[in-house]
């Protein structure tokens, strides 16, 4: 017992023990239109053909190998074959569910799919963690993991989900979404980059100024964000109908411009903090090695201070970026527009799908750019320290 014991992931029998209990709950949710609530449908009730009951023992075979600890090339495609299955079955039992069901009824998954799918891609991400690929690998994966999920996206047969159903209706104001999410997230990102670097870097040159200017932003963090968004709006509603010319650049008290600002002023401790972290660890013997060459003051900090601490610096924007795609759901309130007007739109109108269609993007989105940063860290790091 022990030796099979040994042999066992922990991670594996983890998500073993919860995928199965998983398998007991609604797999997906039929309801009569796009408001109701819906009936859950467990995933034995939809287990009628030989397609589906294939797809159900892909999941069950892709939890038996995630079991096996020393064999991660089997964990990975256990993973795989249990993503295949998950998806598979989405896409033949929506259509199911449907015949017969009336016009305006609407399928969606159910609390069992959501689980599955977050357990088998924890399955995925511990097994590739044992390959520890290096970044061009991973940045490799990425792009083969978009790729298939956009595969999956253009697929027939999950047109017919509600969620679906709700992006057909709005294609045209997602992709403006789109635009308007990304332009604050990033937008904000490379404001905040502008003005964050050149102060951090005279916070670690002046240990007075210091001193003084993250304590002030290190409170700026600690404003909840719904409360800053609305701090925003009589600022600069304020700014447009007193300067002249402000309104006419676009600034107002409510949309775009107060949801930038606040996410810029959330940015500001991220990058100088992380700047000032970076510059304080380059090593003293590679200062004194470039004082002693005769650089200057602003040779070290481009030559050797700079590249030295850019994984910090890189850090320091990852965590900005990722911050920022997520509170840029908030705009949605203020008219900021982005994922979070759908998110809104459907608390309103109690349509959870429409809700899913501001969700999900944004977590798809801020999950790919933690990957990306990531990567880039690893290849900002000198060679002896990158992964192997």
């Amino acid at each position: 017992m022990k030796r099979i014991g040994a042999q066992l992931s922990p991670p594996g029998l983890l998500f073993a023990v919860t995928g199965l209990a998983l398998l007991q709950a609604p797999f997906l949710s039929l309801a009569p239109n796009r408001i109701a609530l819906g009936e859950g449908v467990t995933l034995w009730r939809l287990t009628d053909g030989a397609a589906t009951a294939s797809c159900v023992l892909a999941i069950l075979a892709g939890f038996a190998l995630g079991l096996l600890r020393s064999r991660p090339a089997l964990r990975l495609a256990g993973a795989v074959l249990g993503l295949i299955g998950l998806l598979g079955l989405v896409v033949i039992s929506a259509p199911a569910l449907l015949e017969g069901a009336g016009e305006y009824a609407r399928v969606s998954p159910a609390a069992g799919f959501w689980g599955l799918l977050v357990v088998m891609t924890l399955l995925l991400a511990d097994s590739l963690t044992q390959f520890r690929p290096r970044p061009l690998t991973r940045a490799l994966l990425l792009a083969l993991g978009l790729g298939a999920v956009a595969i999956f996206l253009r697929s027939d047969g999950i047109s017919q989900l509600s969620v679906m159903q709700e992006y057909a209706a709005r294609s045209d104001a997602f992709m403006t979404a789109t635009r308007r999410h990304l332009a604050l997230a990033f937008g904000s990102l490379g404001a905040a980059a502008v003005i964050g670097f050149p102060l951090g870097i005279l916070c670690h040159r002046k240990v007075r100024l210091r001193g003084a200017v993250l304590p002030v932003l290190s409170f700026l963090q600690t404003i909840p964000s719904l409360a800053m968004f609305g701090i925003m709006i009589p600022i600069l509603g304020w700014v447009a109908a007193n300067v002249p010319g402000a309104s006419e650049a676009g600034i107002a008290g409510i949309g775009f411009t107060p949801a930038f600002f606040a996410l810029l002023l959330y940015s500001l401790l991220p990058v100088v903090s992380n700047t000032v972290a970076g510059l304080a660890s380059t090593p003293a013997a590679a200062r004194e090695a470039a004082r002693g060459m005769g650089m200057t003051t602003g040779q070290r900090l481009m030559r050797v201070e700079l590249p030295l601490g850019l994984p910090v610096l890189l850090a320091g924007l990852r965590i900005v970026l990722v911050q920022n795609i997520g509170l840029a759901v908030i705009a949605g309130l203020i008219g900021g527009g982005g994922y979070g007007s759908f998110v809104f739109q459907g608390l309103n109108q109690t349509a959870t799908d429409l809700i899913l269609l501001g969700a999900l993007p944004t977590v798809l989105l801020a999950l790919v750019s933690a990957v990306v940063m990531d990567i880039l860290v690893d290849l900002a790091r000198p060679n002896s320290e990158k992964s192997p």
